[in-house]
């Protein structure tokens, strides 16, 4: 099996492409997989969009809304949470009912053309859908205004099914639609430069967003009161009582006065996000800015360049690199292992502890610890080459080697990493470690450490393939506007 890497955000502006009837989808038939699978698993799959409400990278770290929020209730019941960004043309209902995530984290409005498909978890949000036009004319304040105007949305977000209720009351509006691939900021920005007449956006993420997006204005509230929740599969009420649960604990309206009234976290996460402007501003500026710029680390450029003359991609050795060290190059470990990339200095070719201390240096000796672990496993495909090397920098050959013998002690292959993390974690138990030559190892962590690199890894591969996306697009418009 290869490792599999998203080829995300391939298109942009449809051109004005208007749609006067939603087609119809069909959905596939949802897969069975409820809470008890989940938990088996020990990771629930989060679909989101890569924007600055629900998931960004802020310094290389996850952050966002929507993924605090699904870690909180992850954490709850000792899962892991893995993040499925949304890629062009993907729709999101399809790929829950495939199975290829268990609930959808968004921003996520219930409206009547997603209800006959999936469930809904109760809510935890209210927003309004605010029309965004450019700060150089007049704003819309009425209804009959928005005759003649052309705004922009991406077809499978709740906006297109509030214009489309708009016209279907006879207001002459033209919906452009626009790539999957677009988020709410990107079509902000579009509209501040001129490119874009309108579009819709939610009040709170436009409320930040304005603060670093330039020649904006809101206009008219276009649909009041949006309840956001958590979408999941219609054969999964396990699932969909757990979350209720959390809900309940976070975000309830009180009976008698219709007051709602949010948890400590949840109040902290709103403050966070959308309320404290400086910080909130200072999270979506550079995620704005990396949409655009391919920012994901402080380190990008220097690893890069270091990681090109290895032959090893750049985005791999960041994905070490946060796992090892959060990208704090003062970072020391209870084992001695120093710097970005943790190495222990007994092992380094640099003979001064202290130089390790250095990025360019540290970073070099930690490439060069991959890289000869990778050329070690040039013969297997790259998911078990990449998940064999990583387990060798995190444990040492030493006990993969006793891994790998116990797999074909076992009967199975020891080129599969399947087989040796099944062995990693039977050499926790004394049974078999005590015929190991290493000894007793614990397993779990080697195992769950290449599950996160990996599983970081793919979304700094997607997220830098939106960013080449938007660079190709801002090329072709210097080009046609010449």
């Amino acid at each position: 099996m290869y490792l599999l890497l998203p080829m995300l955000f391939l298109s942009g502006l449809s051109g004005c492409q208007t749609q006067d009837d939603r087609p119809v989808v069909n959905y596939p038939d949802p897969v069975q997989f409820d809470f008890d699978q989940i938990k088996e698993r020990g990771t629930i799959r989060m679909i989101t969009r890569y924007n600055s409400s629900s998931y960004f990278l802020h310094r290389g770290m996850d952050r966002g809304f929507e993924f605090e929020l699904v870690s909180r209730f992850a954490g709850e019941h000792g899962l892991k949470v893995e993040v499925m960004l949304l890629g062009t043309d993907d729709d999101p209902i399809t790929l829950l009912n495939r199975g290829e995530g268990d609930l959808i984290a968004s921003n996520y409005a219930i409206t009547p053309d997603r209800t006959p498909h999936i469930n809904f978890s109760s809510p935890y949000n209210f927003v309004n859908q605010i029309l965004v036009q450019s700060g150089d004319h007049q704003p819309i304040r009425e209804l009959s205004d928005l005759d003649g105007m052309t705004i922009s949305v991406r077809q499978s977000s709740s906006y297109f099914t509030t214009l489309q209720r708009l016209r279907d009351q006879g207001h002459d509006i033209t919906i452009d639609i626009v790539g999957e691939d677009w988020n709410t900021e990107a079509l902000i920005h579009e509209v501040g430069e001129g490119r874009l007449e309108a579009t819709v956006a939610d009040d709170n993420l436009y409320r930040i967003a304005s603060n670093y997006i330039e020649g904006v204005q809101s206009g008219l509230v276009l649909a009041e009161q949006d309840t956001v929740a958590w979408g999941v599969r219609r054969n999964a009420p396990q699932l969909k009582e757990k979350m209720d649960e959390f809900m309940a604990e976070h975000f309830r309206i009180r009976e008698s006065d219709g007051r709602v009234l949010r948890s400590a976290f949840l109040n902290v996460l709103r403050r966070r996000y959308f309320e404290d402007e400086r910080q909130a501003s200072r999270f979506r500026d550079r995620s704005f800015d990396m949409v655009y710029t391919g920012y994901i680390s402080p380190y990008d450029d220097l690893v890069r360049d270091i990681a090109q003359e290895a032959g090893i991609d750049w985005k791999l050795v960041l994905a070490v690199m946060a796992q090892e060290s959060q990208f704090n190059p003062n970072a020391r470990s209870w084992a001695g292992a120093v710097g970005l990339m943790q190495i222990i200095p007994r092992f380094s070719r640099v003979e001064d502890e202290a130089l390790l201390y250095d990025p360019e240096i540290n970073i070099r000796e930690g490439v060069r610890y991959l890289q000869k672990h990778l050329n070690r496993y040039a013969h297997l495909d790259s998911l078990n080459r990449y998940s064999m090397a990583l387990a060798n920098y995190n444990v040492g050959m030493g006990h993969i080697a006793d891994a790998r013998h116990l797999a074909v002690q076992l009967g199975n292959d020891p080129d599969e990493w399947e087989n040796v993390a099944d062995a990693l974690l039977r050499l926790m138990h004394r049974k078999y470690y005590q015929h190991a030559r290493y000894g007793f190892k614990r397993g779990v962590e080697t195992v769950n450490y290449v599950e996160d690199i990996l599983d970081r890894y793919s979304r700094y591969y997607a997220i830098a393939e939106l960013a080449a996306h938007f660079r190709e697009r801002s090329l072709d418009d210097a080009v046609t506007s010449r």
